[in-house]
């Protein structure tokens, strides 16, 4: 709980994301109550699906080293050296409470934001693929989900012009209220050099290139970490709206600009938009960064820094610049019909710190926000949860009595025919030409 001196109630801060002890750790990490928009920052990369506050423990334990990888965890996107002078992008990533929610538009944000993860490395995306998990088919919910995210996949990949060259598509209860929405990318390097994601140079420009910033996917990390229940359905302006024919337009201005050797450093503003590539740039740097929002283009009027800083409007990056080369950069963006604005500066200071109306709106250390979050080492389940445990009693068909001309299942007889058929018209086994058509 917090103090009486707190400018917040517990129920403000739940609303975040933030559970009582971590906002203990923030006040004693900034050794003062923190203000509404520096409270949400915390909340967005305290989120799980920011920070892996639960999962990186486990995640950890694969392996993440070898003589052909290029660029390990912890970048936009993983690199891996094929021979013969090729390199591979590449990275995948869920999308999966947004597309429960907004299905359309929670897959087809998904296949935008893992294509800016590839380009943003200095890759051209090649191909895009996915791993969808659904509940029953007879479930009028699980149809309209269904529809939405396929639709949603395909509008974007083919609005952009990358094609989906693999998938798969399964089906069960368990996943009737949370369906999964894995999207892939895959990218080759065109830059001569890997494009990362730390700020380096003291005084170097930061520029804020691609879309303009709106209100929409508001909160959309603290969202997507957090637990569905029946009112979820009222997150939906946490769902982002993409648009594919402008990312077209930054791939190719952003692979135009990091072949000039002027970008020093780039990030993509998925998740939690501005506070994430702010905080993730300047603490992969060990830098700071000072950013005005006054600067930054927006498409409402209006907005306070809690919302420029939350906000996920889609097709933004943000770009540290090599002194004096700024206005080249501004006029390939430009030249494509792009926003580029010089809208801060890095700093010797390790800081994140946001200014608006000539006022600092918010002031944190970036390695709170990004690098120093919470971790939680969670105990492994006794035994499967009660949804997993009912379909492992299908065990029983493991000592059926067979013939020859068949099975006999608790005194029930089928032939091989009959089971075979069963088998090829589950929606998990059939053929896929339904969900992807033949060319």
């Amino acid at each position: 709980m917090p103090d009486v001196n707190s400018p917040f109630t517990a129920e403000e801060i739940a609303a975040e994301g933030i559970k009582p002890n971590e906002y203990e750790e923030i006040v004693q990490r900034l050794g003062r109550h923190p203000n509404r928009a520096e409270l949400g920052m915390f909340g967005v990369m305290w989120s799980e699906h920011c920070c892996y506050k639960n999962s990186r423990p486990l995640l950890k334990q694969f392996p993440t080293t070898g003589a052909r990888i290029l660029v390990g965890p912890g970048e936009n996107a993983g690199v891996v050296d094929m021979g013969d002078g090729l390199r591979l992008a590449f990275k995948i990533e869920s999308h999966n409470h947004p597309s429960a929610v907004e299905p359309f538009q929670g897959a087809a944000t998904g296949v935008g934001g893992i294509l800016r993860d590839i380009f943003t490395m200095g890759a051209r995306p090649i191909a895009v693929l996915n791993s969808l998990r659904f509940g029953s088919l007879t479930d009028a919910r699980t149809k309209r989900l269904f529809n939405g995210v396929v639709s949603g996949i395909s509008h974007y990949g083919n609005c952009v012009g990358v094609p989906t060259v693999g998938g798969e598509v399964y089906f069960d209860p368990a996943y009737g209220e949370n369906p999964l929405v894995n999207a892939m990318a895959l990218g080759l390097m065109e830059t001569p050099e890997i494009v990362k994601s730390g700020a380096v140079g003291i005084g170097n420009p930061v520029l804020y290139v691609g879309s303009t910033t709106g209100r929409d996917g508001m909160g959309g990390a603290s969202f997507a970490s957090a637990e569905l229940s029946d009112q979820s359905i009222d997150d939906r302006p946490a769902v982002q709206v993409g648009d594919p024919f402008l990312e077209k337009s930054l791939i190719e201005a952003c692979l135009e600009a990091f072949k000039t050797g002027a970008v020093a450093a780039a990030q993509d503003m998925g998740a939690a938009g501005i506070t994430c590539s702010t905080s993730e740039m300047a603490a992969k740097g060990g830098v700071g960064i000072e950013l005005d929002l006054d600067k930054i283009p927006v498409r409402e009027s209006g907005m306070v820094p809690y919302e420029y800083l939350l906000s996920e409007s889609q097709e933004r990056m943000l770009f540290v610049a090599h002194r004096g080369r700024e206005q080249e950069l501004i006029e390939i963006f430009e030249r494509w019909g792009l926003h580029a604005v010089v809208a801060g500066t890095v700093i010797a200071e390790p800081i994140v710190r946001i200014l608006f109306r000539g006022e600092t709106a918010a002031e944190i250390p970036a390695t709170a926000l990004a690098d120093n979050t919470p971790i939680y080492h969670r105990e492994l389940m006794v035994e499967p949860p009660e949804y997993a445990q009912k379909a492992w009693q299908w065990s029983e068909l493991l000592l059926p009595e067979c013939t020859v001309s068949g099975i006999e299942i608790t005194g029930e007889k089928y032939a091989w025919n009959d089971i075979l058929l069963q088998l090829l018209d589950s929606p998990t086994i059939a053929s896929k030409r339904w969900v992807v058509p033949s060319v």
